[in-house]
């Protein structure tokens, strides 16, 4: 005769809910069931990164694969990263090897070194998938609005990215250059996995912040040449940006309101209906119609963030003054 045991109750951690025992993700709020542990792992992961130490980090990866549902998109990064950490090992193995090669023969090393390394160089010069991307996004906008005005507003939303990129970076996180969508925009791909919310916020208003930016110092020049383009770049550039705070789909506000309380998302909505009026800019309404529609989703934060929320306001507010320096309205100047 046999007693079995009942299973201990697994719940969510997150909502309470009860949890399947070989379960990854719960069927309620949708939060990975092992998110503790993944955030542990890839932190080892990423410290093994910075170290170089490409096999280890690899090793590191897979554990996160096996606790991710596989058809999650924080799967399909890990599978990519885990590949980009193959090519590293073979690039680092490839080097010790030339370095071998390069002591065998002392009077020839820097022939050989050139020699083995060309191929390499060029390689990862072709895999900068930014570069082409750049190029085919400058040439349409050099196309439809002529070449001055094609290249400025193509570096605009390159350092609108970058700023991304490099707020990512200094977090010590993982992330690719910037791809270019010609007609759509661009992105730069990166890791969220095991980063907090007021940190994905953090990062996504950094791309408002460099192309802020970059509308003031087209603001000055304009102020002191006259030159029509400069103010036809800074409106442009302001004005999208501005359009990328909209708190929905896959633009920079969305993530960010993810941070915000159900006050904050209302103060937002006060102040761009106040912007809308005082600066008599279309894109605010639609800011304000994106935040009475997060005003009813249920993504409130467990620990919502002040300073995003200050920072956020600072952007609404700031890229609504800076094009009321220059003539026009909407995304050019007249």
């Amino acid at each position: 005769m046999s007693l079995s045991l009942p299973q201990p109750l697994v719940v969510c951690k997150r909502c309470s809910q009860p949890l399947a025992q070989d379960a990854l993700v719960c069927g309620e709020c949708h939060a990975f069931v092992h998110a503790a542990e993944l955030e542990r792992i890839s932190n080892a992961a990423r410290a093994y990164e910075q170290q170089s130490q490409w096999a280890l980090a690899q090793a590191e990866w897979l554990r996160v694969l096996e606790l991710l549902p596989k058809d999650a998109s924080q799967a399909q990064w890990v599978r990519t990263q885990v590949g980009a950490l193959s090519t590293m090992a073979a690039a680092a193995q490839a080097q010790a090897d030339r370095n071998k090669w390069a002591r065998r023969f002392p009077p020839l090393a820097p022939i050989i070194i050139l020699l083995l390394k060309g191929k390499t160089l060029l390689f990862s010069i072709l895999k900068l998938k930014f570069i082409f991307s750049l190029a085919a996004f400058m040439a349409v906008y050099w196309q439809l609005f002529g070449m001055k005005f094609g290249i400025g507003f193509t570096i605009g939303i390159l350092i609108h990215e970058l700023g991304h990129y490099i707020d990512i970076r200094r977090r010590g996180l993982p992330a690719e250059m910037p791809v270019f969508l010609p007609g759509l925009g661009a992105y730069v791909q990166w890791t969220a996995l095991g980063v907090s919310k007021e940190t994905r916020a953090q990062v996504s208003l950094a791309g408002p912040l460099a192309g802020l930016l970059a509308a003031i110092v087209c603001v000055m020049v304009w102020w002191k040449t006259h030159d029509p383009l400069w103010a036809a770049l800074a409106r442009a550039g302001a004005w999208l940006n501005l359009l990328n705070l909209i708190p929905v789909w896959v633009l920079d506000g969305s993530q960010a309101t993810s941070a915000l309380s159900r006050n904050a998302r209302v103060l937002l909505l006060c102040i761009c209906l106040v912007c809308w009026y005082g600066f008599s800019e279309s894109a605010y309404f639609l800011l304000a119609c994106g935040f009475v529609y997060r005003l009813f989703t249920k993504d409130l934060p467990g620990e919502p963030s002040r300073k995003v929320a200050t920072y956020f306001v600072a952007l609404v507010i700031v890229l609504g003054a800076v094009m009321s320096f220059v003539p026009g309205q909407g995304f050019g100047a007249r």
